[in-house]
């Protein structure tokens, strides 16, 4: 289904042919009717758990109540992160795990231009400061074996709708790592060590440039920190990091 899905809604974006009467467009979540392609049905929308402030003016984690401008999580207290600042469009949930593993694992990509404007929306406070756009890229071999690296098509509908570079090969992946999936936060530090490198052709695209850094699901922020440490190494003025979804964990005691 995902990929006779997947040409229904690359159809549907052709003029003229009036293929909403033909392929009627589907609910990106349940495929219930929807009014248009590339959005939920009020339902599965009331179920997604968008994140909005207050939340870690670093990290980005929700809080439960407002602790005030510049106000950081218990875990940017103890440790900085490298990266300057993390945004996520949504939680990781049941409600909207679908959407990401569809995207992700079965050939959703016609989802793309809709979640970019959601990331565009989530990342509202950031994009002024944006100089260029970049995924957190796979290693070869896996993008070989899925044929496309959800990442980069998370970032290239992204930079069209707030209309800075992309640069889709800014990182490479050196290292076909394991999924981080079941690894433990301290095995995910070590499994993306060293994993990451600047592209040589980008070195000087980088240097001085602010760096949004684009991917699907942000869980312990293993990947993104060692993304951003290499940019940071290579020159970049700043790296900002924004995910479709992300993984919330209770915060603890201060």
């Amino acid at each position: 289904m995902g990929r006779l899905e997947g040409l229904a809604g690359g159809l549907r974006q052709l003029p003229g042919l009036g293929l909403n009467a033909l392929l009627p467009p589907r609910c990106l979540a349940c495929a219930g009717s929807v009014d248009r392609a590339g959005v939920l049905c009020a339902s599965c929308w009331g179920a997604i758990s968008f994140i909005t402030p207050p939340h870690c003016a670093c990290c980005g984690t929700p809080f439960e109540y407002d602790p005030g401008p510049d106000a950081l999580c218990s875990a940017c207290l103890r440790e900085a992160p490298p990266f300057d600042r993390a945004r996520a469009v949504m939680a990781y949930d049941e409600a909207s795990k679908g959407l990401v593993i569809s995207l992700k694992h079965r050939d959703r990509t016609e989802a793309a231009p809709a979640y970019g404007d959601w990331l565009a929306r989530g990342a509202a406070e950031l994009v002024p400061e944006v100089d260029l756009v970049a995924p957190v890229p796979l290693h070869w071999i896996r993008l070989f074996q899925r044929r496309y690296n959800q990442s980069a098509l998370l970032a290239a509908a992204l930079a069209r709708r707030i209309e800075r570079p992309l640069v889709p090969d800014l990182l490479v992946r050196r290292r076909n790592t394991p999924p981080q999936g079941r690894l433990s936060p301290a095995a995910r530090r070590r499994n993306v060590a060293g994993a990451f490198k600047i592209h040589p052709a980008r070195e000087s695209a980088l240097r001085d440039r602010r760096v949004l850094l684009v991917d699907d699901v942000l869980t312990t922020g293993a990947t993104a920190a060692a993304c951003a440490k290499v940019l940071r190494r290579a020159g970049a003025a700043g790296v900002d990091v924004l995910v479709l979804a992300r993984v919330l964990r209770p915060q603890r005691p201060e």
